[in-house]
């Protein structure tokens, strides 16, 4: 039998402030050379349908952490025009398969592990570089600037959120996290949302870079979670240059992004954030400028949906089917 888990399903078993600490533990171990993770592929999808550019990408993200009972593989799909349809940007489905036999276990809705899994990207990030962070400026306003901001509240107590998106949909994602609880405004311009902030977060799908460098301030943490192909920036190289250390999820991955392709910096100048999740870090200075990068990695996802798997079973969630 299969368990089948929808995205409520996952939303009702999800507590995304232990999911932090999962994160980080998987963070580590990948740094450890722990985790099998093969390159993941990324290919445009859709074209020749509406004409000849591509509609959206497509991904395929397997993983393994040595050790584990189960292997997971994620499809995922990231189509930009979807909020022109009232649709989310990324759908993502995660087949979870037992290592010792192969035979499936579970069938998940993968969109709510990702958003999940990459906000508490930005939470362990703020924890470990930026700790008492108050103040969070947000680039972007679609789901993932949502998560991220959620995730990071568990580990800090925000007083003000700042967001801003070229569109209404600022005003939007504010409310929402009002209703969480979250101090949060929709501002007018980037540099409304990034000058005087502790931290801040760029979720964008953009092409180029998404504020001003020098809205930054000194000894600001930037969490930049949208690049994840050598086509999408969101960091100008001026931000680049002024950050005292790099840190990245996958490095070899991060340096082939958008947001470094036009810096000196390669894989070999980004730390991997795991090793300094366990080794830890002092700045050298309170005015160093940091920046946390990630392209996702599916060791998250097979880590997350491990966990909600476990928390699913125990408690009678989802539908059992035999394939």
């Amino acid at each position: 039998m299969v368990l089948v888990l929808s995205e409520d399903d996952v939303r009702g078993v999800l507590d995304l402030a232990d999911l932090v600490d999962v994160v980080e533990e998987a963070l580590v171990k990948q740094a450890a050379g722990e985790a099998v993770r093969p390159e993941r592929p990324h290919f445009p999808v859709g074209e020749g349908l509406d004409g000849d550019d591509p509609l959206g990408t497509g991904l395929v993200m397997p993983a393994y952490l040595q050790g584990d009972p189960q292997y997971a593989t994620k499809l995922a799909a990231v189509h930009e025009g979807n909020a022109d349809r009232g649709l989310p940007t990324i759908h993502a489905q995660i087949v979870l398969t037992d290592a010792r036999t192969g035979v499936p276990d579970a069938f998940m809705g993968g969109t709510t592990v990702t958003n999940a899994r990459t906000g508490c990207i930005g939470a362990v990030a703020v924890r470990a570089l930026a700790p008492g962070a108050a103040t969070l400026g947000v680039i972007g306003a679609g789901a993932q600037a949502r998560w991220q901001t959620r995730a990071i509240d568990t580990v800090t107590s925000l007083s003000g959120v700042r967001v801003y998106s070229p569109s209404d949909s600022r005003e939007a994602c504010a409310a929402d996290l009002r209703e969480d609880g979250i101090p949060a405004e929709a501002v007018d311009s980037p540099a409304a949302a990034v000058e005087g902030a502790d931290a801040v977060v760029t979720a964008t799908t953009a092409t180029e870079p998404v504020f001003p460098p020098d809205a930054l301030g000194p000894g600001t943490l930037v969490v930049a979670i949208g690049a994840f192909t050598a086509e999408t920036q969101e960091l100008d190289p001026a931000v680049v240059d002024r950050a005292a250390a790099v840190f990245a999820d996958v490095p070899e991955e991060v340096a082939e992004t958008g947001d470094f392709l036009e810096t000196p910096l390669g894989a070999d100048d980004l730390v991997p954030m795991g090793s300094m999740l366990a080794e830890g870090y002092d700045r050298d200075s309170p005015g160093d400028v940091l920046i946390a990068a990630s392209v996702g990695s599916a060791t998250l996802d097979v880590a997350a949906s491990q966990v909600l798997y476990d928390r699913a079973s125990e408690a009678g969630v989802g539908t059992d089917i035999s394939l």
